[in-house]
């Protein structure tokens, strides 16, 4: 199985756009149109399609929160391809991405404390949960590099 993380432009941009979640999972994920639609429209956010063998099956966006810190913002692998150790790769793959700039110190994931998977699959990679958000909605997890 080839996973790799690709750019998003002209030629892929539908094809992550038409990428879905199963019902269930609706409720914890932005739409990825919406989340290209915002990384346009502000600086510092970075989006990138997991492919595998090359076709688009997932996304990713992140933010640069402060110069030592970044945020996953959007994280998500389509309903039809979950389930396949794709998203386990995939994040691997974006955290050795981000630790090749030495000036970040941390990366934090949030995800909804009722998410039951969430919790377990980001701690099994190595995030440790520091409790909610600002607005005590999403659980925040970091690693500490």
């Amino acid at each position: 199985m080839y996973i790799s993380l690709e750019r998003i432009g002209k030629s892929n941009y539908e094809a992550v756009c038409d990428l879905d979640v199963t019902d269930e999972q609706e409720e914890y994920v932005a739409s990825n149109m919406w989340s290209l639609v915002e990384a346009h429209y502000n600086s510092g956010y970075i989006c990138k399609a997991i492919c595998h063998n090359g076709q688009p099956v997932g996304f990713f966006m992140w933010v640069l929160e402060n110069p030592s810190k970044i945020s996953i913002w959007r994280f998500m692998v389509d309903q039809h391809h979950q389930k396949r150790d794709i998203g386990r790769k995939a994040l691997k793959m974006v955290l050795k991405e981000i630790t090749t700039d030495s000036t970040i110190k941390e990366i934090e994931i949030c995800y909804n404390p009722k998410n039951p998977v969430a919790k377990d699959f980001y701690s099994s990679i190595g995030f440790e949960e520091i409790g909610m958000d600002e607005d005590g909605q999403d659980m925040l997890a970091l690693i500490k590099l």
